[in-house]
């Protein structure tokens, strides 16, 4: 076999350490790939499969893309689950001799992304650490284009609740046996679980040291949690191993119990439809989609996060509500903001490229702005009476310090690119302000010299010229030499056919200046720049620190706006268990029917009167509406919001929890009536006494007697054994019974007018059970043929009038008053199912082993069943 070339022996030293990555080989101007790399990319970017020789007796196969525009390349191939390795020549490849040196300096996954074009402003890119040591789960996750680290510790029966609530985009683990969970979670959440992360949790603590104090981490009792810890080394050692360095922008562990925030399990969640619908996936028409007036992505991220961890302390939720009262009511404070905020950049993205290097001039220029903006906003709160606003706004630094320096320093319209000059101010630096009018002013540079010399010499004819050999020189004819006593700093350097060309020093130093100025500024500003960038770096938890603060004022800004513009009302918050709304509405579907005002509904519920509440009543009448709307306006209350409604006073939750809607799940070989009992099991195993929980129509997947003999059960043991605020919805209007049963139970009902054959919804939730369904009016509703209306109502009143009989008979009946319609008595023809029946009962007969009595009496049972037969 033949030997690899030198290029391709250094290409497979170094994937040999990157085997689970495609690695971009940097050659000129282009990252390169090959072999197995080569084809999986070209297939994956849609880019030509080209090949190179090797040294091998077959060629290598390769394809390639510009290096100047690989980002939307390398973000392709990582939406499409694969890691990149981006190897960079690491030496000037005019300078070395030989090969020149290669290294990976980055590698690019899921959770480490950091490119502009594959991150969402809106949504944060968490990579999530995972270590299981058998008895709890240590969670630690970052965005590292943020910094903040978040750390926890969770059951492994919590552990899919808490990853659901982060969505993490990336996870790393210690323990195969979680193996199969994760896998599960990540698939329902479209995360990209790392299978080859093990080796990260097998590191010392020297790694946490190289980012935080010991006694930071002490303070914290981070190093004596096991699960936790580890759990933080894993995630330090894999972003080190992909970073390839230690960034100041990972300065902040924010640890915290899951038990600080309202449980909400990925049901709820979804059924709520709080950052997303179930149906297509949008923000249009979740719970965000009416919140989100934020300015910034800062505040908007934020938000997000508040409505995935709604509070569940009595303080810290009244004062959010306190300080978003101020803001409800100051309109002019509110809009001054607004001006503000919308020319705020993402300053926590621009700490994280400043970290990691990657800011360009006109980012900083952008934070310049951004600071400015920010001292804007401090003295416009200082101008209102707004206590908890002031005193947030206190703590913000104005960073005049930052502001002089990128000031000072950095052109108000820059380059782009660092590498194309541009960038300094001229006032900044002496020899800067030297070169560019050396570059500016070369030509007038070369005639003051040319008209000097001519002055010298005496000789008019004398001219300057320049070509690529000799660059700059004096030419004299030789006419005019004759005359000439040559001056001694002049050095013959050509002679021609009519001429001589001399050079001078002078000349020289001015010619090296010209030829190299251009390429002497852009080197000069880059240098300048990294040394501004360093100036900023060290600075950098004092930007993060105010850019919290902004996020936190944006959040406010935008929830007081969505309060004011649709009428909602400041909750009161108890510990008491009680729930009072009056005129209660969904927040999104009122935002959604534009054509007809929403009605509105009460809701009061108590520990002691009522704790559950059986609501009956037609299909599309509105009872899941107003279920929700309760979840919902309960959530906004705890995340600290105003609530749309009249009147609210809202108790302190430690759960929501929803059985909504249909749904199966094949792939694991459960029916959707199975579904429906796992979570209704996961509810009333999990709930307690200060929950709310939502059932809708609970039982309807199996038969009528075994769905109403479940619902009724479960009613009871809710009653009896949790004691949690229930809204429970049915057709079964045989639970409205329960009233008269259980002491803390109470009838709801949608009301209805009946106008002839048809109804009107009227929307509104009213005491007292309801004795109809309506089911046939909304099939009408949903235009369904009339003669399928027409021959439901048929079968409903021979139903009606047997409802006291055995099932059985009742459909018999209704089969006997359908003798014109063939086709369907062939489908109720009770006689053919019944014969297929008897026929299987006597083919399992064990003859040989029954006595004498025990055949007659089956014989005799058997004679009695056909006779009933002969009579159908």
């Amino acid at each position: 076999m033949k030997k690899l070339t030198p290029m391709m022996k250094q290409y497979f030293d170094i994937k040999q350490n990157y085997k689970d990555c495609i690695l971009f080989f940097r050659l000129g101007d282009f990252y390169e790939m090959f072999f197995d790399d080569a084809i999986i990319a070209s297939r994956v970017l849609e880019i030509t499969l080209t090949s190179r020789e090797c040294g091998l007796d077959e060629k290598a196969p390769m394809c390639g893309v510009p290096y100047h525009s690989s980002s939307s390349y390398i973000s392709t191939l990582v939406q499409n689950g694969y890691k990149v390795a981006i190897c960079e020549q690491t030496e000037d490849a005019q300078k070395s001799k030989g090969l020149v040196k290669r290294e990976v300096v980055r590698v690019i996954t899921p959770g480490t992304i950091m490119e502009d074009v594959t991150l969402n402003n809106n949504d944060s890119n968490y990579l999530m650490s995972i270590f299981s040591d058998g008895i709890s789960v240590g969670i630690s996750y970052v965005d590292i284009s943020i910094g903040d680290i978040f750390c926890t510790s969770v059951q492994n029966s919590t552990l899919k609740e808490e990853i659901s609530k982060i969505k993490p985009k990336e996870i790393i683990y210690n323990c195969e046996s979680l193996k199969f969970d994760l896998q599960v979670v990540c698939n329902q959440n479209n995360i990209f679980l790392n299978n080859n992360s093990s080796e990260f949790f097998c590191g010392k603590n020297d790694i946490m040291y190289k980012y935080f104090d010991r006694s930071y981490l002490e303070n914290l009792n981070i190093l004596n949690n096991l699960s936790i810890k580890s759990s933080l080394l894993g995630l330090l050692e894999y972003i080190y191993s992909t970073q390839k360095q230690i960034t100041s922008n990972i300065n902040n562990i924010n640890y915290y119990n899951s038990s600080d925030f309202m449980f909400l399990d990925t049901f709820t969640r979804k059924n709520l439809e709080l950052t997303e619908t179930i149906r297509n996936k949008e923000k249009k028409g979740s719970l965000i989609y009416v919140l989100d007036k934020t300015n910034t992505a800062m505040g908007a991220r934020l938000l997000k996060k508040y409505i995935s961890e709604p509070l569940i302390n009595k303080d810290s939720i009244e004062y959010r509500l306190n300080l978003l009262d101020e803001l409800v009511n100051e309109y002019s404070l509110r809009e001054d903001l607004d001006i503000e905020l919308k020319h705020v950049y993402d300053i926590e993205r621009l700490c994280g490229k400043i970290a990691f290097g990657n800011i360009n001039p006109k980012e900083m220029i952008n934070l310049k702005k951004s600071i400015d903006r920010i001292r804007n906003i401090k003295t416009i709160i200082s101008k209102y009476n707004s206590i908890n606003l002031k005193t947030l706004s206190s703590q913000l630094d104005d960073l005049s310090d930052l502001y002089d320096i990128i000031d000072k320093s950095i052109l108000d319209d820059p380059s782009a690119n660092l590498k194309d000059g541009n960038i300094i101010k001229e006032s900044y630096n002496d020899e800067i302000s030297q070169l560019r009018n050396l570059s500016r002013n070369a030509i007038n540079i070369i005639k003051e010299i040319e008209s000097k010399e001519r002055i010298r010499t005496g000789i008019k004819s004398l001219k300057i010229g320049f070509n690529k050999v000799f660059g700059y020189y004096i030419e004299i004819t030789h006419s005019n030499l004759k005359q000439l006593d040559i001056p001694d700093y002049y050095i013959r350097k050509q002679t021609l056919s009519n001429a001589e060309r001399f050079i001078t020093l002078e000349l020289k130093e001015i010619e090296e200046k010209i030829l190299n100025a251009d390429e002497r500024i852009k080197d000069l500003e880059y240098q300048l720049f990294v040394d501004i960038r360093n100036k900023l770096y060290k600075n950098i938890n004092r930007i993060q620190s105010v850019a919290k603060i902004i996020a936190q004022i944006d959040v406010f800004n935008s929830l007081s706006k969505v309060a004011y513009e649709n009428n909602y009302c400041k909750p009161q918050i108890n510990t008491l268990g009680n729930l009072e709304i009056i005129d209660g509405r969904h927040p999104v579907i009122e935002k959604l029917i534009k054509e007809e005002n929403f009605v509105p509904n009460d809701t009061i519920i108590n520990k002691d009167d009522c704790n559950v509440c059986i609501i009956t009543g037609p299909n599309m009448a509105g009872k899941s509406t107003y279920m929700r709307q309760v979840a919902l306006i309960s959530l906004l209350a705890h995340i600290g919001s105003f609530v749309p409604a009249t009147k609210a006073n809202i108790c302190i939750m430690d759960r929501i929890f929803t059985r909504v809607g249909a749904s199966d799940d094949l792939s694991q070989g459960q029916s959707t009536f199975m579904v429906e009992m796992d979570e209704v099991s996961y509810i009333l195993k999990n709930a307690t006494k200060n929950s709310l929980v939502i059932l809708d129509e609970v039982g309807r997947g199996t038969s009528t007697y075994d769905g109403i003999s479940l619902a009724w059960s479960i009613v009871e043991y809710i009653h009896d054994n949790i004691g949690c605020k229930t809204l429970f919805a049915t057709h079964y209007h045989e639970l409205t019974a329960l009233e008269n049963e259980l002491k803390r139970v109470k009838n709801y009902c949608v009301a209805v007018e009946e106008q002839g054959k048809d109804i009107v919804f009227l929307r509104k939730i009213i005491e007292g059970g309801a004795d109809k369904s309506y089911g046939i009016h909304v099939a009408k509703l949903a235009d369904l043929p009339e003669e399928i209306i027409e021959r439901a109502n048929e079968i409903l009143i021979k139903l009606e009038k047997k409802e006291s009989r055995d099932i059985n008979n009742s459909m018999y009946e209704v089969a006997l008053c359908k003798e014109e319609t063939e086709n369907m008595y062939k489908q109720l023809d009770l006689s053919h199912i019944n014969t297929m029946q008897l026929i299987k009962e006597i083919s399992s007969l064990d003859i040989a082993n029954m006595t004498p009595i025990q055949a007659l009496n089956v014989l005799y049972k058997l004679n009695n069943k056909a006779k009933s037969m002969e009579m159908i």
